[in-house]
Parts: C-alpha cells; sequence; structure tokens
C-alpha cells in the first residue's frame, strides 16, 4: 500500500468516526429533549426550583339569557414570602419596610390584632366576629406570661365565667373547679381558664388582669423576636401581620397575601425597590356587573376557620376567596375552579430564571340563573319607587316611618324564579370598600342586608282566602252556588255556656249580604270565610296549607326561611293552648300564620297552573367554563300534586280576576297590559302600628304564565300595592310581547 493510500484510508476511518459519535450524540440529545425532556428538565432545576399554586379564575354568574352578572378580572396580589430572604436577613425588618410602603400609598391589609394600631393603644375585641375573637383567645391562651396573668385574675373573679342556658338558668363551670380539693391554686387557675371562651373575653378583662394594650404589644415583640430597634407604633404594624399569619395556622414559609387587586404603580415600585421577601402573584377578583340582585348573588370572603375549611372539602387555601351567602355561597362547587401549579427556577440570586405549567388550572364552570336581568331591574325599581313614595308621603305628615319590602315572581309552570327583590338593597360592589361604609349598613334600622323576599315572615292576610276556596270547595264544605249571610259579624256556634257569646267582625261593618265564593273572593268576606274555617277544622286547613308548600321551605338553592303554620302543634310548641277562636281567625291568615314572599308566590303557582306544586329554584344550568358541556340543569319533579276540581279552579280564578275587572283594583288594573287574576291582603301586626301590605296575583288570566306576591311592611292595606303589581305586570309583558298574550278589555295594540 503505498502512502496515499494509507492516508486516503486514514480519512475515511475518521470520518467513520466521526459520523457514528454524531449519531451517537444526536441519538441522546433526542432522548433526552425529546422523550424524556420533562425527567431531566424536573432533574436540572430541581435544587433551584419552587412550586407554586396558580389560582384559578372563578366561574361567571349569568341571568338566563346570558347576560353576565358577576365575572372575575385579572389581577396580581402583594404577598410576603419569608422563605425569600436571605439567611442574614430579618423577617421583620423587611416585613416593616413593606408595610411602610403600603401605609404610604393608602393600602389596607388583614389585620385581625385587636389592638388599635396607633398610640394611645387600646384593645378593639369587640370589631371582632367570633371567628377571629376564638382566634386570638387561642392565641393568648398559647402566650405563657399573658396567660398566666389571665388565669390569676380569674382565680379572683371567677363569676365572669357564669353563663345562662336557653331557659333563662344561670350556671357557671367555676363553682365546679373551686370545689374540687385534689387542685391546688395554681391548678384551678388554669383549670378556669381553659373554661374561658371567647365571647366571655373583653377588653376589660384583659385590663383587669394586668395585660394592657401596650403590654401585650410588648409580650409580641418577644414571642415573635422584634428588635429593639423597633418604635412601638412600627412594632404593632408589624405584629399584627405576624399574629395573623400565625393565628390562621400559615407556615412561616408559607406567602402571605398582604394587599389584594394592587395597581400597576405599586407593582413598578415593588420592583425597583427590592423590597425582601415581596411578591407579586397572579390572581382574580370578582366583577360585578350589575347593581341589581345582591340579595340573590350574594358575595364572598375568605375561610374563617379550619371547621369552615374542612367543610369545604379538598382544593381549598387559606387564602382563598369562597361563597358566603346567594348564589356564590350555593353553588360554590360548581364556581370554584381547580387550581394549577407552576414550577418556577431561581437563580442564585432568587431572579426567576424561567417558570412552567405541570398542572394547568382551570377556571370554574359557569352558573347561568333563571332571572331575567332586566326583569329583575324593573322589579327592584318597582319595589324602591312604591316605598320611597310611601315613605316620603308620612314624611310630609312629620312621621318617620321605617319600611322594608319583598317581591317573588315566579314562572307558573316550574317554579323558576323570574325576579326576586328585596328593599332597602345595597351594592356589592361598593358595600365592603371601606369600614365606614359596611358599618352604616349594618347598623341601618330599615336592615339592607335582611332578603325580604326569602326570610321575611309575614301574616298573609285575606291572600290566604283563594287557598281556603279550594279546601272548602274541594272537602265539600260549601258548593259553588251555596251562599253565606254577611251581615257584619260571625258568632261562633259552639260557645260554652256562662263565657259570653264569641264574635267575628267583617273589615265591611254593614256586611256583604249574601255571597257565595266567587264573590267572597273578589269582596273578601271575612264572615264566609270564618264560617269556611269553622266548618272545615284546623287539621284540614293546614293539610291544603302544607300541600300549597305555606309554613316549610320553598327549596330555593339559596336557602329561605320556613314560615309558620299556624295550629295546635305549633302554640303548644311556645308553650301556648290553641282554642277554637284561633282556627276562625288562621282561616283568613291572621293566627299565628306567617310567610315569606316566595311562599306566597309559589302557593299562588301551584293554585292557578292546576295544582302541580314545584321546587323553587334558581338554577337554569351549569355549563363548563367554555360553554361546550351543560353541567346541571335546575328543577326536577313536582314535590306533590294537589287534586284541584276544573270547576274548583274556575272558580277561584273568577274571583280574583272580578276582584281586578269589576272589584276594588279595577281602576288599577286599568293600565295592565294583560288580563289578571288578584287578592289583596291586610295583615296586622298591632293594635298601634300600621298593618303590612300583602298582595298576589297571576297573568294572564286565560292560560297563567307567571304568579307574583308582594308584601310592603307598614304598606296599610294591601290595595296600595296594585299599582306596583301592574308596573311589574307590564314589565314582563313587553309591548313585544303583547300580540301574544291575552289583553284586558279596553286595552288596544299600539
Amino acid at each position: 500500500m503505498d502512502h496515499k493510500e494509507a492516508h486516503h484510508l486514514r480519512l475515511y476511518v475518521l470520518a467513520a468516526l466521526f459520523f457514528i459519535v454524531a449519531a451517537v450524540y444526536i441519538g441522546v440529545l433526542y432522548d433526552t429533549q425529546v422523550n424524556n425532556y420533562d425527567y431531566y428538565y424536573a432533574s436540572s432545576v430541581r435544587s433551584i426550583a419552587r412550586s407554586e399554586t396558580v389560582e384559578a379564575a372563578r366561574g361567571n354568574i349569568t341571568d338566563r339569557n346570558g347576560k353576565v352578572l358577576v365575572s372575575s378580572r385579572s389581577s396580581y396580589n402583594l404577598t410576603f414570602d419569608a422563605s425569600l430572604l436571605e439567611k442574614d436577613e430579618d423577617a421583620n425588618e423587611s416585613l416593616l419596610r413593606l408595610l411602610q410602603l403600603c401605609q404610604s400609598r393608602g393600602i389596607n391589609w388583614v389585620d385581625s390584632l385587636p389592638i388599635s394600631r396607633s398610640a394611645p393603644f387600646a384593645y378593639t375585641i369587640d370589631s371582632l366576629d367570633s371567628a377571629a375573637r376564638s382566634r386570638f383567645l387561642t392565641y393568648l391562651k398559647d402566650l405563657d406570661e399573658a396567660a398566666n396573668a389571665l388565669a390569676a385574675y380569674l382565680l379572683e373573679h371567677p363569676a365572669l365565667l357564669e353563663t345562662t342556658d336557653e331557659e333563662g338558668n344561670r350556671e357557671n363551670p367555676a363553682d365546679d373547679i373551686l370545689a374540687d380539693e385534689e387542685l391546688d391554686q395554681a391548678g384551678k387557675a388554669q383549670a378556669l381558664l381553659e373554661e374561658l371562651t371567647s365571647s366571655q373575653l373583653t377588653g376589660a378583662m384583659l385590663e383587669g388582669s394586668g395585660l394592657s394594650a401596650t403590654r401585650l404589644i410588648a409580650l409580641m415583640r418577644k414571642d415573635f423576636g422584634l428588635s429593639a430597634s423597633f418604635s412601638v407604633e412600627e412594632a404593632r404594624l408589624v405584629l399584627g401581620v405576624q399574629y395573623e399569619i400565625r393565628s390562621r395556622n400559615l407556615a412561616r414559609t408559607d406567602a402571605y397575601v398582604l394587599a389584594e387587586d394592587i395597581d400597576a404603580e405599586l407593582i413598578s415600585l415593588l420592583n425597583d425597590g427590592d423590597y425582601a421577601g415581596a411578591k407579586i402573584t397572579p390572581s382574580s377578583v370578582r366583577e360585578y356587573e350589575t347593581t341589581y340582585g345582591a340579595h340573590i348573588l350574594g358575595y364572598l370572603g375568605k375561610i374563617n376557620d379550619s371547621a369552615e375549611k374542612e367543610a369545604l372539602g379538598e382544593g381549598y387555601n387559606w387564602n382563598d376567596y369562597v361563597g358566603k351567602d346567594g348564589v356564590e355561597a350555593a353553588f360554590e362547587s360548581h364556581l370554584k375552579g381547580t387550581d394549577g401549579t407552576r414550577v418556577v427556577s431561581l437563580n442564585e440570586d432568587g431572579k426567576i430564571t424561567g417558570e412552567y405549567y405541570s398542572k394547568e388550572p382551570v377556571p370554574g364552570n359557569t352558573v347561568e340563573l333563571t332571572i331575567d336581568l332586566d326583569f329583575q331591574a324593573a322589579v327592584e325599581n318597582a319595589l324602591a319607587k312604591t316605598v320611597e313614595s310611601m315613605n316620603a308621603d308620612d314624611a310630609r305628615k312629620g312621621k318617620e316611618t321605617i319600611r322594608g319590602a319583598g317581591v317573588a315572581v315566579l314562572d307558573v309552570d316550574n317554579a323558576e324564579v323570574l325576579a326576586l327583590a328585596s328593599y332597602p338593597t345595597y351594592d356589592l360592589a361598593t358595600f365592603r370598600q371601606s369600614a365606614s361604609v359596611y358599618a352604616a349598613l349594618e347598623s341601618d334600622p330599615n336592615r339592607p342586608f335582611t332578603n325580604r323576599a326569602t326570610q321575611g315572615r309575614y301574616a298573609p292576610g285575606s291572600t290566604f282566602k283563594p287557598l281556603m276556596a279550594v279546601a272548602a270547595l274541594e272537602e265539600g264544605a260549601v258548593t259553588l252556588t251555596e251562599t253565606v249571610r254577611d251581615p257584619g259579624y260571625w258568632v261562633y256556634p259552639d260557645t260554652v255556656a256562662g263565657t259570653g257569646t264569641w264574635s267575628w267582625k267583617c273589615w265591611n261593618r254593614s256586611g256583604h249580604g249574601l255571597v257565595n265564593v266567587v264573590e267572597a273572593i273578589k269582596v273578601s268576606c271575612n264572615v264566609f270565610f270564618y264560617e269556611m274555617a269553622y266548618r272545615l277544622g284546623i287539621e284540614t286547613m293546614n293539610e291544603y296549607a302544607l300541600a300549597f308548600g305555606l309554613g316549610q321551605s320553598t327549596g330555593i338553592e339559596i336557602g329561605d326561611n320556613p314560615g309558620v303554620l299556624a295550629g295546635p302543634a305549633e302554640r303548644e310548641a311556645d308553650g301556648g293552648t290553641w282554642y277554637g277562636g284561633d282556627t276562625i281567625t288562621a282561616g283568613i291568615g291572621q293566627s299565628d300564620n306567617l310567610f315569606t314572599p316566595l311562599q306566597l308566590a309559589n302557593y299562588i303557582a301551584t293554585l292557578v297552573n292546576g295544582g302541580t306544586h314545584n321546587e323553587v329554584h334558581l338554577l337554569k344550568a351549569v355549563k363548563s367554563y367554555d360553554n361546550s358541556q351543560v353541567l346541571a340543569v335546575g328543577g326536577g319533579e313536582p314535590l306533590n300534586t294537589i287534586d284541584i276540581s276544573d270547576s274548583t279552579l274556575a272558580a277561584v280564578k273568577e274571583g280574583m280576576h272580578e276582584l281586578t275587572t269589576t272589584g276594588s283594583l279595577a281602576g288599577y288594573f286599568r293600565s295592565c297590559v294583560v288580563d289578571a287574576g288578584a287578592k289583596t291582603g291586610t295583615a296586622q301586626i298591632s293594635s298601634n302600628t300600621t298593618n303590612n301590605g300583602v298582595f298576589v296575583c297571576f297573568a294572564p288570566y286565560d292560560d297563567p304564565e307567571i304568579a307574583l306576591a308582594i308584601v310592603i311592611e307598614k304598606g296599610s292595606a294591601g290595595a296600595n300595592l296594585a299599582s306596583t303589581a301592574v308596573e311589574i305586570l307590564n314589565a314582563y309583558f313587553t309591548k313585544e310581547e303583547i300580540g301574544t298574550v291575552i289583553l284586558g278589555e279596553g286595552q288596544l295594540l299600539e
């Protein structure tokens, strides 16, 4: 082999080796970068990576037409994370610097330590809710010097532990402890401290034990390791956050949400100022797209305690906001999304060098309600206008009257809630924007937070009479043609000798003469229904009332008051006695009867649909966040069915219809775009208080679609509510729909 051939051979061998090495390299690279990317990437960043929870956006709430009522907006939170600090950095120093920045920009943060934030320091225990009071007492019992001072004080003042049971009997656990001969003084003091409850703890008790607010701050400085260089005011700022972290059982390494929904300017200051321990995290906040429906929609709040967190189940963190009331609470499991997990890699300086999602967050589902936003607005506005007009009339007379009101409007066929209004109301977007705004609402004697449509209990008055007519006709206690003479009063037939004559007056003192069932409903003849109550008896009356859903929950998802159904059992449970005369007054919706507007609306819906009693519901459907799937629908099978003959139904509806066409309400209903049936009620509160006004109606008369009930506290006669009912009916049966509904007499198409 000559020199030239040897040279070529070496080149071939080198080329072959090169290609072999390259092939192996490419194969290893492909395996590493493609086949096993996740494994090797996680391994490469394991020592400098950390996992973070990524909050999922909460689901939207919409009306039946898809209009968004509540949504979630992307935002940023400021958190304090002690694990981000260098070894030589003090958490308290870093926290103080961060708090001073927030303070300079007027940013509030969560701090439930019940000591005022500025001198002279004083306890503010009375401002705490029950959960926060409990956390504070737990902290005091764990702080040795504070616990010893309290225990010694209770030993000197054991009467402070006295409680009163439901029957008004006083009891004190201190009696047995002090009498225990096996315990020495120290043991007794400790036992007394264990018996102290958060509701018994007061600022005066702490001051009396020698634990002034200033002394407690000094003890807490030692407990949390604050430097002596901190002024008392600075210490109070830092201690509030440190206490909040510990009292919520958060580990020191867990991030503490200091401020929510921070603005871009603060984010810029934080990034430029190198604030140790501070971290900006993505989040979301609730956006209220309407000022209506506050009592329906509800609001969010932080998890209060371990019991609430445990009840919520898996997937919740202490910093999470959860539904506290209304739809937000009722459909919490649907609205809450599934949080994701993000892996963040850091360099030696703690700067983020990369990130990826190991689990993508999934937004919450969309909850579609049965209400129509435009109609809801019309109902709330009509109710507010009526009440404010009544209040203005009283003011002109030199009277100041506190009034509340509630309206419920239901679909007759399936008990869907079309509108639910309570007056006065409040704005979900602003009611917690400051402590002063919330305090003003909470102390308002008009009770704006109370949902009167679902929680207000009122005597139904004469709106109960259509039910009595159904019961009397179906039970054969009266016929369609039978008449009852009304001379202006009714005498109880079974008066016991020697007790005098028992009689009740009709509202028309001169009487209505001979009336049949239709006329009795039209003119609201008390005497006719006194007689029906006597013939039926309370047991039969209550069977029908229960079948119509009165005196029990309607089943609405946001919860309601079951009300009270008058009768012997209810009276005896309260320690009273039921008399025959009570049955008579119960027959006209008085006695102990107390129902919510929602119950009354569902009773009328059940009546005019022919006897099908449905569960009231707000849920139309639950849809996935991208609307690709329907996950649940509202409603279900009827709760029960009442046998109502066609003739009975026709007679009762006719009586209610005549009230609006030829009766006392005809003048109000001339402006109504549909034929309707109605019944008024005047519910007596006391002899020296203006009566409540109660009103129920349905429309259209021939083929009912909706039923509604209105109650206005101190609204006087139910007829005063008729104009409000007409306004609501006209809002529902809009001009575009006039051609498809039945018009009242004298109504023209425009």
